[in-house]
C-alpha cells in the first residue's frame, strides 16, 4: 500500500515536470513567434517607405531608371519572402539597392537639399536601426528555445511533441568578412 502511494506520488512529479517543461517550451515558441513578427512589422514598414522614396527621386533622376528599377525589383522580392533565410537574403539585396539610389543623392545636390527626400531618408535609417534590433531580439529568442529543446530533461519532452529547432536570421556568407574601405 505504501508502496503504491509512492509510486503514484513519483508518477505525479513526473507528470507535473512534463506538463512544466512543456508549458515551458510553448512559451519560447510563443517568443520566438513573437518575435519573428515584429521583424515583419518593421520590414513592412521598411517596404512602405520604399515607393515613397522612389517617387521622390524620379523627379530629380528621371534618367536613373535602371537603379530606381533595380530597388523596385528588389522591394517586391522581399515582400514576397518566406521564412528566415530567403527574407535575409531578399532584405540585404535590397539594402543593396537602397545604397545605389543613396549614392545618386550624391550627384544631384537639388535631390539631396529636398525636404521630403531628407525626410524619407531619415525614416528609412530609423526603420533599419529598429529593423537591426528586432534581428537581434529575434535571434535571442531564437538561441533560448534552441537551447531550451536540446537540454535534459526538455530535449525528451520536445522529441516526444514534436517541437523542431528553428532557423537564425543571418546575414549572407558574402557579407560575413571584414569590410574592404578603398579611397
Amino acid at each position: 500500500m505504501i508502496a503504491l502511494a509512492v509510486v503514484g506520488v513519483l508518477a505525479l512529479l513526473l507528470l507535473f515536470l512534463v506538463v512544466m517543461t512543456y508549458n515551458g517550451l510553448v512559451r519560447k515558441r510563443g517568443a520566438v513567434d513573437n518575435a519573428w513578427a515584429q521583424i515583419e512589422v518593421q520590414l513592412k514598414r521598411r517596404h512602405d517607405l520604399i515607393p515613397n522614396l522612389v517617387e521622390t527621386v524620379k523627379g530629380y533622376a528621371a534618367h536613373e531608371r535602371g537603379t530606381l528599377e533595380a530597388v523596385i525589383a528588389a522591394r517586391r522580392q522581399a515582400v514576397s519572402a518566406q521564412g528566415p533565410h530567403d527574407q535575409a537574403s531578399a532584405e540585404n539585396l535590397l539594402s543593396g539597392a537602397l545604397k545605389n539610389l543613396f549614392a545618386l543623392s550624391e550627384a544631384y545636390p537639388d535631390l539631396k537639399a529636398n525636404q521630403n527626400f531628407a525626410a524619407l531618408q531619415d525614416e528609412l535609417a530609423t526603420s533599419e536601426n529598429r529593423i537591426a534590433y528586432s534581428r537581434q531580439y529575434y535571434n535571442d529568442a531564437v538561441l533560448t528555445y534552441n537551447n531550451g529543446i536540446q537540454t535534459v530533461p526538455a530535449n525528451i519532452v520536445a522529441g516526444m511533441t514534436g517541437f523542431q529547432a528553428r532557423e537564425y536570421f543571418q546575414a549572407p556568407e558574402e557579407e560575413r568578412g571584414p569590410v574592404q574601405v578603398r579611397f
